[in-house]
């Protein structure tokens, strides 16, 4: 009974999410959310077993910070140490508990500092060491702020040891992990990460598009703002708590046309499960039976940015894109029905008061590439 009603909630979710603007036939948004939050009581608990200890992450620059194919567990300690404060500065404000995490990360680097230089290219090491004494001159001050109570300086002080922490473990990456299949070499791929900035008639959008983790999918959407496409195209499809989608362009067809074999550019599904080292392709995690496999790239930060598709056809993804408006109380981070199901390629790091104020009809002024456009690789 409980696997047939699992079943049933599964496709229901699938008739949620087309590439077309408007929702099912006979589903509202609302009805689609509803239905995409019941997985909260049906999912597998399983699933939360990749995730770092404690509540599902949503906050986009720790997800990608998490995200880079690294193997320091002595620097994702420090990590996991910074990121646990924002716990303690909500509610009550746990003072000693911030000042545990502080004596823990900085026991790490001192014990163990020696491992997280090995880790890292000989080539990157002077940065990285003039990094690892900056991020000790930053756990000192939050140290001195929480014996002061000062919230406001630890929050701020934590966002710049943690975006220091984030890169050292960038210096960490070597060459790009692996290559994508061969039959996929004809399209375009981004072997690392990007920055993009979008200009909407709302304002400004940053995002980072994570290459490290679905190259077929970022590469695609880098290669398109490249070209100019998404310049003037606009948002058709605007929910509130749950989706926002651009992508369509003007005329018949409802992806991009590649110029030299003037047929639809399609994007095969791509996602990367925690602990393997290639993408899956081809396939949904639930066709393939991972029910308990969590994406290296979760639904769960507002503004994860996603390939839209048809729903009857999922390696027919091609221009059009969407925001997930996450929404905590019905869709929770970690346990939504949209993971493994949709391919979610990157995050909005700077502009989600942006998203929140966009609906159908606003428009993408311009998109461009503004770091990381290097790391495209041209389709052969």
């Amino acid at each position: 009974m409980l696997f047939a009603l699992r079943r049933f909630i599964h496709a229901a979710a699938r008739r949620c999410w087309a590439s077309r603007p408007q929702g099912a036939k006979g589903l509202t948004p609302w009805a689609c959310v509803l239905i995409l939050a019941m997985g909260l009581f049906l999912a597998p608990q399983e699933s939360w077993a990749n995730l770092p200890p404690g509540d599902a992450v949503t906050d986009s620059r720790a997800l990608l910070r998490y995200a880079l194919p690294i193997d320091s567990p002595e620097m994702r300690k420090v990590q996991k140490e910074l990121e646990d404060i924002s716990g303690d500065l909500r509610g009550s404000k746990r003072w000693s508990s911030i000042r545990r995490h502080v004596k823990q990360a900085e026991k790490n680097l001192n014990l163990r500092g020696d491992k997280v230089l090995a880790a890292i290219p000989e080539a990157n090491r002077p940065q990285a060491e003039a990094l690892l004494a900056e991020i000790k001159v930053g756990l000192d001050q939050i140290n001195e702020a929480a014996d002061e109570k000062f919230k406001t300086v630890i929050w701020d002080t934590r966002r710049r040891v943690l975006a220091q922490v984030g890169q050292v473990e960038e210096l960490m990456v070597g060459e790009f992990p692996f290559e994508v299949p061969e039959e996929y070499s004809n399209l375009p791929q981004l072997k690392g990460r990007a920055t993009v900035l979008l200009s909407t008639s709302q304002g400004d959008v940053t995002l980072v598009v994570d290459g490290y983790n679905a190259p077929l999918t970022a590469g695609n959407f880098v290669d398109l703002v490249q070209r100019g496409f998404y310049n003037g195209l606009a948002f058709t499809r605007a929910d509130e708590s749950y989706v926002l989608q651009a992508g369509d362009p003007d005329g018949p067809a409802e992806g991009f046309v590649d110029p030299k074999t003037k047929q639809q550019r399609n994007i095969p599904f791509e996602v990367r499960v925690e602990g393997e080292t290639l993408p899956e392709y081809g396939n949904t995690l639930e066709d393939l039976g991972l029910f308990n496999s969590l994406p290296v790239l979760p639904f769960s930060a507002y503004g994860t940015v996603g390939m839209a598709r048809p729903s009857e056809d999922v390696n027919a993804g091609s221009s059009q894109f969407f925001f997930f408006l996450f929404e905590p109380e019905m869709t929770p981070a970690g346990l939504n029905l949209i993971d493994g199901r949709y391919a979610a390629f990157g995050y909005v790091i700077e502009g989600e008061n942006v998203l929140k104020e966009m609906i159908a009809g606003d428009k993408i002024v311009s998109a461009k590439v503004i770091e990381g456009a290097e790391n495209l690789v041209k389709g052969s």
